[in-house]
């Protein structure tokens, strides 16, 4: 089962200055904004306060699609670390 990815919050400060005029003109509170997306208000706390930075890829697109912008303004995507395979000697290119 492949897990849903997540995205942190770059700029906890941005996100709360485009709540208070979203892309209808209107101001947003954290309350109003945690029901339209659906999300308990603590974790729209957690995200304003810098308490939480990480949320799923569902909840990154409704709180951008509320105050109108694009993911990428305010999230990065969270990568995971791997480890790549140190190349053997047979599979180097010559130059």
């Amino acid at each position: 089962m492949k897990s849903e990815s997540r995205y942190v919050l770059v700029r906890p400060d941005l996100l709360r200055l485009l709540m208070e005029r979203t892309y209808t003109g209107a101001s947003i509170s954290g309350r109003e904004l945690a029901a339209a997306v659906g999300v308990p208000p603590s974790t729209i706390n957690a995200l304003l306060t810098g308490t939480t930075r990480s949320q799923p890829q569902w909840v990154v697109d409704a709180i951008c699609h509320e105050v109108g912008i694009g993911p990428l303004c305010l999230w990065a995507p969270k990568a995971r670390a791997a480890r790549a395979a140190k190349p053997q000697p047979s599979q180097m290119a010559v130059a």
